[in-house]
């Protein structure tokens, strides 16, 4: 439809366009027939051998004026009519004007064309004049015009349908296989062989398709490991209770209390870490503060200081950054945590500040703070690496070490350093998990002078 509207408005423009050139063609065209005609004229009257008729063309009027302003000889319509205009000739050439009224039929204008002719002592004037051409010029050509306007316009709208309804079957094929796809099959658009923007449309869907099943497979796997997760808590908790419920002289509140609360405790662990993930997920800001990363790890070193697991840490003073001091202190005690599991008897925490051009990374304009975890346990083989950062992925030597764990320590670790510009990784080391905390230093960082040995926790 818009289309056709536009042909339309576009044929109408060539025409009007067209017929305004035409018009302009057959005014200069008759001009120049009046000058013409005028010239002839004043030739034969400066040779005293006018010949009659003065127009060889019925609508054209001629007055001959002379040097008193007395019409001596006109064309039949002007006959015993005043002179028809009193402009004269500037100079030798003729001069052209349009005259409306006077001995002219009431509204019509006529091009009149003005020659000197000298005769008889004096300077006459050969008036010579024709109707304006209107606007349309001639009905005939006008239809002509206008009718091939609208044959343009009609032959512009439907190829121009054609070709649309051609370059679009594509996207309809697209449309369709999309009603088609659903949760249970994700399925492809077709993609069309030609090179252009519909093919780049199709692969774009192709890859949100992608991204989206990969998500839905990843939520179908939280889904299962998260309910995995909570009912084996809740399993133990039941059958406790339906023992004592069985055999309720055989046990005591105390008794079932204690072994229930581990369990609660697991649940407890579980839904603080999901909603933890909940706010990250739904980009919860965190605060933005100096927080003084050397300090908040050796208070953590200090509290370790008393597990069965030697933990020894290295830190380098004034490493300051910007961020949520609690969700900092959340991801150091994960990272510990997860160590502490995994660890045969030490562990090492390393924090330093790096400048920035040992970084290379423009997220750190400021220089990087480095922390680095390291447990001398069995390590994570590297093709396992990123498997540990997915919710509720445990592997399994993390459930034969910790059957109580949630899985979701590592990721929501991550997460919070990505939330703040950083990055946690696990990096190769000689023996054991090595992780790799970077988060970027605060401006006024460089203030602090930087020195080693700064031991807590040994």
């Amino acid at each position: 439809m818009f289309g056709g509207v536009v042909a339309a408005l576009l044929s109408a423009l060539l025409a009007t366009v067209l017929m305004i050139g035409i018009r302009n063609f057959v005014t200069d065209n008759l001009t120049q027939e009046l000058a013409a005609n005028a010239g002839r004229l004043a030739i034969q009257l400066e040779q005293d051998q006018v010949g009659y008729p003065l127009a060889h063309h019925h609508a054209r009027d001629v007055q001959v004026v002379d040097s008193r302003g007395r019409v001596v000889a006109s064309t039949d319509d002007l006959r015993g009519k005043p002179r028809m205009t009193r402009f004269t000739p500037g100079g030798e050439e003729a001069a052209t004007s349009v005259v409306c009224g006077g001995v002219f039929p009431p509204g019509e204008c006529e091009i009149v064309v003005a020659q000197w002719a000298n005769h008889a002592g004096g300077r006459w004037i050969v008036y010579s004049a024709s109707p304006v051409p209107p606007p349309w010029v001639d009905p005939r050509l006008a239809g002509l015009v206008v009718g091939g306007a609208a044959a343009l316009a009609g032959a512009a709208t439907y190829l121009g349908y054609r070709i649309a309804r051609a370059a679009l079957r594509p996207v309809h094929a697209i449309r369709a296989e999309l009603d088609e796809i659903t949760a249970a099959s994700p399925g492809r658009v077709p993609v069309p062989p030609s090179e252009d923007e519909i093919r780049a449309l199709a692969d774009s869907v192709n890859n949100t398709l992608s991204r989206l099943h990969a998500a839905m497979e990843q939520l179908r796997q939280f889904v299962s490991d998260a309910s995995h997760d909570l009912r084996s808590p809740i399993a133990a908790m039941r059958a406790e209770v339906e023992d004592a419920l069985v055999a309720p002289q055989e046990t005591s509140v105390t008794t079932v209390g204690s072994a229930v609360l581990g369990s609660l405790d697991r649940l407890q662990a579980i839904s603080q870490d999901l909603l933890t993930l909940a706010r990250l997920d739904a980009g919860v800001p965190g605060a933005r503060e100096r927080v003084d990363l050397t300090e908040l790890v050796s208070a953590e070193c200090r509290i370790r200081h008393t597990s069965a697991k030697r933990v020894e840490c290295s830190l380098e003073f004034g490493v300051v950054v910007i961020g949520d001091r609690g969700r900092l202190g959340r991801l150091l005690t994960n990272l510990v945590d997860n160590a502490q599991r995994h660890a045969e008897t030490k562990i090492n925490v390393t924090l330093r500040r790096e400048p920035s051009d040992e970084s290379g990374d423009q997220r750190f304009p400021h220089g990087v703070a480095v922390l680095e975890v390291l447990d001398d346990g069995a390590g994570i083989d590297p093709d396992k690496r990123e498997l540990v950062f997915q919710r509720f992925m445990r592997l399994d030597a993390s459930r034969n070490k910790d059957p109580g764990g949630t899985g979701l320590g590592l990721p929501i670790a991550r997460q919070i350093a990505e939330a703040i510009g950083g990055t946690l990784r696990i990096e190769d080391s000689p023996h054991g998990a090595r992780f790799v905390l970077r988060l970027p230093s605060a401006s006024s960082a460089s203030e602090h002078a930087p020195r080693r040995g700064h031991d807590a926790g040994r």
